[in-house]
């Protein structure tokens, strides 16, 4: 279960990032990031 979640925090982040070149906002940035390390986390521990 872990490692699913880990997988769409992932995928999240990356359609998040494709956002990020669309429209340039800092709260977005923060979610990318944010979703990243949980993704990391769950997925690669």
């Amino acid at each position: 279960m872990k490692k699913m979640i880990g997988f769409v925090a992932l995928c999240v982040a990356a359609g998040m990032l494709i956002m990020l070149f669309l429209v340039n906002r800092f709260l977005g940035f923060l979610l990318i990031v944010l979703l990243l390390l949980i993704g990391y986390g769950f997925f690669c521990c």
